[in-house]
């Protein structure tokens, strides 16, 4: 049995959820965000909570049981409140400057490297040393700061690098004499 499958996923105030079927489509004061669930588990919508259970008992729709339960619970959240990722920058002149829309990164490569977010993704940099993305689709924000931490992931032995606010770098001893 699913432990986290089995709980409702109760709907927050200001937002609408609806399920068609399959689908479940989620409106707030953010946006508006839908999820499909598998055949092998069925969606309803009762006492303003959405109840995720599996059609029958087998592995595979035990299996997909807890994850359409998350990801339903995901929408509801993010088009309530929304996600964010925030992102370090450590190493002797590196930094991150919002050009428009998009974010230019000095990483110590030969060029600036500039990333282009996709739909619904906003970027911002507060300290020239910090990025915060933000959007309502869990999935995307945190594909997207993979994507920028991508660039000059965090090495080792001095920690230079990109890295998540909240990672911690296991640090490498150097040579020794």
């Amino acid at each position: 049995m699913s432990r986290i499958g089995k709980k409702p996923v109760p709907v927050p105030a200001g937002v609408t959820a609806a399920v068609d079927g399959q689908k479940v489509t989620a409106k707030g004061p953010k946006g508006e965000l839908s999820f499909v669930a598998n055949d092998e588990v069925s969606v309803a919508l009762e006492d303003n909570a959405i109840v995720v259970t599996p059609v029958n008992q087998t592995k595979d729709a035990r299996s997909k049981w807890g994850m359409s339960r998350t990801m339903v619970e995901n929408i509801l959240k993010g088009v309530k409140d929304g996600y964010e990722r925030k992102l370090e920058i450590n190493g002797v002149g590196y930094r991150a400057a919002m050009q428009g829309k998009n974010l230019q990164l000095s990483l110590g490569f030969s060029h600036e490297v500039i990333y282009t977010p996709p739909e619904g993704v906003s970027l911002a940099c507060p300290k020239p040393t910090e990025i915060v993305v933000s959007g309502i689709d869990k999935q995307v924000v945190g594909q997207a700061a993979a994507n920028i931490r991508e660039y000059r992931g965090p090495e080792p032995y001095k920690g230079k690098g990109v890295k998540y606010a909240e990672e911690r770098i296991v640090r490498k001893e150097g040579k020794k004499k």
